[in-house]
């Protein structure tokens, strides 16, 4: 699982000790053995904040289910003293700015950009799931950029669909002028961006 989502060898190990902890305990007996192991891995990407999401997980994971790896996760917590929401790098997006961005080819200033606005967004009562706030930002900050990204692969990189994406942008579109650094586009930059 882990090189089909090409994840570093730290995460590997943790994920390994992970699982061999809950062996040693035995408690996984009885348990599905494949969400469990997902749920190691998943586990291990978030501390070592180099996060997957579930549906990540769950693709190269045959035949797991969010459902049974969320469940599994929250196993993992209660058989561990590791903190599964503590080190949840979705929720708050964070820590997939860096791959998403990367994958859209997106520049250092842009980066930096969608990170801030994406810790600004915090302050603005949006109800969506972080992952398509954060795409939804991304889509924002590339309608601000000299790069010309176009929606379709936002949908690719953040493997979020884009009635969501269009959802959540029609959320943030009010608030543009709090959420987008100022020192990245002043207010008359922000009626360049298309109505939701």
């Amino acid at each position: 699982m882990a090189d089909r989502l090409s994840i570093g060898k730290s995460s590997k190990i943790r994920a390994d000790e992970i699982y061999k902890n809950l062996v040693d305990k035995k408690s996984c007996k009885g348990k599905n053995v494949k969400s469990i192991l997902a749920a190691c891995l998943f586990v291990a990407c978030k501390e070592s904040k180099m996060p997957r999401t579930a549906k990540e997980i769950c693709c190269v994971a045959q035949g797991v289910s969010r459902k049974e790896l969320n469940k599994a996760a929250d196993f993992i917590k209660k058989q561990t003293e590791i903190d599964v929401i503590a080190t949840a790098g979705c929720l708050n997006g964070s820590g997939l700015v860096r791959r998403f961005c990367s994958n859209l080819g997106m520049k250092n200033k842009d980066m930096k950009a969608v990170q801030e606005a994406l810790e600004n967004c915090k302050e603005v009562d949006i109800r969506r799931s972080p992952c398509s706030i954060l795409a939804a930002i991304i889509f924002i900050i590339a309608q601000l950029s000299v790069l010309e990204i176009p929606l379709r692969d936002i949908v690719m990189a953040s493997q979020v669909a884009e009635q969501t994406i269009k959802k959540s942008y029609k959320d943030i579109h009010p608030h543009a002028s709090r959420v987008v650094p100022r020192w990245y586009a002043m207010e008359h930059d922000l009626n360049k961006l298309c109505k939701p």
